[in-house]
């Protein structure tokens, strides 16, 4: 955005993803992983914006950190798209669109269903939900550190 913007450009240069902020630091050594608590099997949901910002998958590699979890990584539109999914006149066809990201994230019965996007991960408990799937607790993927470290 704005490349002729030096302010701009500024933000954008010293802006993290908080999981690429813990992959750096863990490649460098400086991560405490000391984890307490196993997270079990967890079914995490790339969003869209991730994927378009390049970040990759360094909250599943995040995950994988903790001893213990197993992270099933789902990497597909969950049908939500913003506000688009919550709309009236759209949302039947945005359960269709999340209908294999529903299945895909209830395979193997997950501890927990995750998602960088919260919006993708509500749609994703109601469409677990709605088609009859095994329900779980959603939690953010940074909740699931903090868990993991027995805070």
């Amino acid at each position: 955005m704005f490349p002729e913007c030096e302010d701009t450009q500024a933000v954008k240069a010293a802006m993290w993803d908080p999981f690429e902020y813990i992959i750096a630091r863990n490649k460098e050594g400086l991560l405490n992983v000391d984890f307490k608590e196993e997270l079990g099997h967890v079914s995490y949901h790339v969003p869209c914006h991730s994927r378009v910002q390049n970040v990759g998958k360094k909250t599943a590699e995040t995950l994988n950190l903790v001893p213990g979890t197993q992270v099933n990584v789902v990497e597909r539109c969950s049908g939500h798209s913003g506000t688009w999914g919550v709309k009236k006149e759209f949302h039947k066809m945005s359960m269709k669109i999340g209908k294999p990201v529903f299945k895909a994230m209830a395979n193997k019965e997950p501890n927990y269903i995750s998602s960088d996007c919260q919006l993708a991960g509500h749609h994703i408990a109601q469409g677990l939900r709605e088609n009859g799937l095994p329900e779980t607790q959603m939690a953010h993927p940074l909740t699931l550190i903090v868990k993991a470290y027995g805070l």
